[in-house]
């Protein structure tokens, strides 16, 4: 507990900020002179921000005396920068002007929360994102947000890396890049090694904790991430970015854009390549990225193209690390093949349209296309040929029945479809969103021989094994803001989504598979905010969500069972309050499941896991965040995640093996038990200092409670707690004739902290004897990063 109760200390410290001036004024349109709701007003050089009221008003109260900058912006206006002194004479009037040409905000508007949705969010800016983006991938830059857990497969957060929120998965966590899906169909994971250095080309990203608001793509069930990439930068510019670090870690990155073009056009680029050898032992990765992007701004009209790829050849650390070795060689690899690779390309295309009329109406459409194909090259030692329907070979008087050899396993796929929104909003009070997608993906399993000792019948590219899946998922959605006082927002988001998902062929164990399975998911969700001031907010929702199973469930499920979908419903109460120096927010959650999938223990006909419908689980807790400026040179910000999270009713089953060839199956029935990789403390913390200007110098601190491999809350089957502090250190060097300089060190694990941060678990008898195998996928202890960014 000592290693975070600061961030606790600070944030009772800023429910304690005082100060005794108000700013208030009204923001309204240039033209009518009407109030514009929703307008952001944020205080420059500070976290203090808030949204106009329906009659367009706003407040920051607790202010100093002094001389303040004021930054103001809504979508379709032109944004403006006022200065004020405290005390105010009279309240501040800002009329703000239409723009002559749309805003990109507008692409995400639809399927982003805003400070009159009541749902749990945090909005990450561009800078934010790049301060940290010296080489690791998204989830790792994203480490520091509330109830926000990340792993590293290679330890370094390089190459294959996974993000948790609120215990839930990566599968349950939905992802969109511009309003477009990005999960997989079939698994629902999104596999962030296949978008390599993305971060450089984010303008923008918020997550959403819980179901959220309703969006396009696979069902959240524990968090929504919300991309939006480069947006118009009306002047032209060049970048170049480059660094280095431990494990052989490199990144270079070159961007240019050539900044609005006949007060019409623009385009941008991105060219990236990230190499490292990884904390464990040969987990190298060699990854290759672009990003293209060519856009028309109207005054009424954006139309705009988006292309960016990612190649990716990993060398494969999936298998994670015996529990015996942790104390004797953390860092090795059980495998040794030296091509034991994962060798992947995609490829997404985005064609993305707004127009608007007039200031009430704006539509958006969207089109895209996603390509992708790789394989994972295998040695396999000793295989028995009838594993890949082979015949046993005869040499002479021997019978040959097994064989060396290497094998790849291909996922060839196309995913391609639309999404539309249409933005209504007749008055101040009312704005009305309807919108959803409609997509299609096209998956072929196929796994070839390259080589044998014993080819048997094989020929070379030998498939012995092949499979397709179609999978059509489409949705509409409508929702509803209306003010019906200056305090009171409602908010009602309703949503129909309807999948039909089918397969057949050869699995990879050699069964003949087929399955055809169709879904209509109601998913309803409301909300009530009390804006009871500018600077304080209240808001409560209840929101429902369903969720498909994924290809393995159905595809591995025992015979004559079937997967039923999972449910989820949503209670969020929330609270918000900034001042001149502080910004605290408050939320208590429940995540209730009906029929959540977990594992079990228990396995199919040919040894796959399966996983099983538990009637009931939950999540639920309380996370607190808040921001307070010590000084004008300190700012310590930092949140805490308390919670439980419990399966009513879990069975466990146990095989027993003997050496006669016979097979026991025992089962134990858990009560109240802990849903694995579910900590109940969570904590992260941020303390800045300013030293002089240009430079920056942040201490960045993670605390992960302990998390249980499996459903039994059996502490012989866990990972430990951790508490990992980074430093990081910019400065901004002045050079004439270059826009920016700016040198950055980030030193990782810098106490040197060895843990663990994922792991798996499977428990077996012999002979009458339990035996529990735990494998684990330790971090890497202290390391850094050291980039050079030049701007022209």
């Amino acid at each position: 507990m000592k290693k975070f109760m600061f961030v606790g200390m600070f944030v009772l410290s800023a429910l304690q900020a005082f100060s005794q001036h108000t700013l208030e004024g009204v923001v309204s349109h240039q033209q009518t002179g009407e109030g514009l709701s929703g307008a952001n007003v944020r205080l420059k050089s500070s976290s203090l921000a808030t949204a106009t009221t329906a009659e367009g008003r706003f407040l920051f109260s607790d202010l100093a005396s002094g001389e303040y900058t004021l930054l103001i912006s809504y979508v379709g206006f032109a944004s403006q920068q006022v200065q004020v002194s405290l005390p105010q004479a009279a309240p501040l009037s800002v009329a703000l002007v239409p723009e002559i040409r749309m805003n990109d905000e507008v692409i995400v508007n639809a399927t982003r929360a805003s400070e009159r949705t009541a749902t749990t969010f945090s909005n990450l800016k561009k800078a934010d994102i790049q301060a940290q983006n010296l080489g690791q991938d998204l989830p790792f830059l994203l480490n520091l947000s509330p109830s926000v857990v990340v792993t590293s497969d290679a330890g370094n957060g390089v190459g294959y890396t996974g993000i948790r929120v609120r215990g839930s998965d990566p599968t349950r966590i939905n992802v969109t890049v511009n309003g477009i899906p990005l999960n997989d169909s079939e698994s629902h994971g999104v596999f962030w090694v296949n978008m390599p250095d993305f971060a450089s080309s984010v303008n923008s990203l918020q997550i959403q904790r819980g179901v959220g608001t309703s969006t396009n793509g696979a069902a959240a069930f524990g968090a929504t991430v919300n991309i939006q990439t480069e947006t118009l930068n009306p002047e032209a510019y060049a970048t170049i970015d480059n660094s280095f670090g431990s494990f052989n870690t490199r990144k270079h990155t070159v961007k240019a854009g050539t900044g609005l073009l006949a007060n019409r056009f623009a385009f941008d680029a991105r060219l990236s390549s990230l190499y490292s050898d990884g904390y464990v032992d040969r987990a190298f990765s060699d990854l290759k990225s672009y990003f293209v992007s060519g856009g028309y701004y109207g005054e009424n009209t954006i139309i705009k193209a988006n292309m960016f790829s990612g190649k990716e050849v990993t060398y494969q650390s999936w298998w994670g690390l015996p529990e015996a070795l942790l104390e004797t060689d953390r860092t090795d690899n059980y495998y040794t093949y030296e091509n034991e690779t994962d060798n992947y390309q995609q490829t997404h295309y985005q064609l993305i349209g707004a127009h608007s009329f007039g200031s009430a109406l704006t539509l958006n459409l969207a089109l895209h296309y996603t390509r992708g194909a790789g394989y994972y090259e295998q040695f396999r030692e000793d295989d028995d040929l009838a594993d890949y329907n082979l015949p046993d070979v005869q040499l002479g008087d021997t019978l040959i029945s097994s064989t060396d050899l290497i094998r790849r396993r291909w996922l060839d796929n196309h995913f391609f479809g639309f999404t539309y929104s249409a933005d209504y909003k007749p008055s101040d009070a009312l704005q009305i969103i309807v919108g959803g997608g409609a997509n299609r993906y096209l998956g072929d399993h196929f796994g070839e021989i390259i080589w044998a000792q014993y080819a048997s019948t094989s020929s070379i590219r030998e498939r012995y094994y092949d499979n397709s899946a179609t999978k059509d998922d489409w949705n509409v959605y409508a929702k509803g803001f209306y003010s019906f006082s200056p305090k009171w927002v409602a908010f009602l988001d309703l949503q129909q989504r309807v999948i039909e998902y089918n397969y057949s062929g050869i699995d990879n164990d050699q069964r003949a598979i087929e399955g055809d399975f169709s879904y209509a998911f109601f998913n309803p969700k409301a909300g009530l905010t009390y804006q009871r001031s500018a600077s304080e907010q209240y808001y409560v929702s209840f929101s429902i969500g369903n969720r498909e199973p994924v290809r393995n469930d159905f595809v591995d499920a025992a015979e004559g069972r079937t997967p039923q979908a999972e449910n989820l419903q949503n209670l969020e109460l929330g609270y918000k309050k900034s001042g001149s120096t502080y910004s605290l927010e408050a939320t208590y959650y429940l995540m209730n499941y009906k029929n959540q999938l977990v594992l079990t223990g228990e396995l199919n006909d040919v040894g796959s896991s399966i996983r099983t419908n538990v009637p009931t689980s939950y999540r639920t807790g309380i996370e607190l965040a808040g921001l307070w400026r010590v000084h004008p040179r300190v700012d310590v910000g930092g949140n805490i995640t308390l919670s439980r999270n419990k399966i009513a009713s879990f069975t466990e089953v146990l095989y027993g093996y003997f050496d006669d060839g016979s097979v026991t199956v025992e089962e134990n029935v858990y009560q109240d038990t802990d849903i694995s990789f579910s900590p109940n403390v969570i904590a992260g913390s941020n303390v800045v200092f300013r030293p002089w200007k240009g430079a920056e110098i942040s201490w960045m601190s993670k605390y992960v409670g302990a998390q249980y491999l499996d459903n039994t809350s059996n502490a012989n089957r866990a990972l430990d707690a951790y508490w990992v502090n980074d430093v990081r250190i910019s400065y901004l060097i002045p050079v004439k004739g270059l826009k920016e300089v700016r040198a950055s060190l980030l030193v990782n694990n810098v106490l040197n902290e060895m843990y663990e941060s994922n792991g798996y678990t499977f428990s077996y008898g012999y002979e009458g004897t339990l035996y529990t195998e735990n494998y684990y996928y330790p971090q890497a202890g202290i390391n850094f990063l050291a980039g050079l960014s030049l701007s022209f």
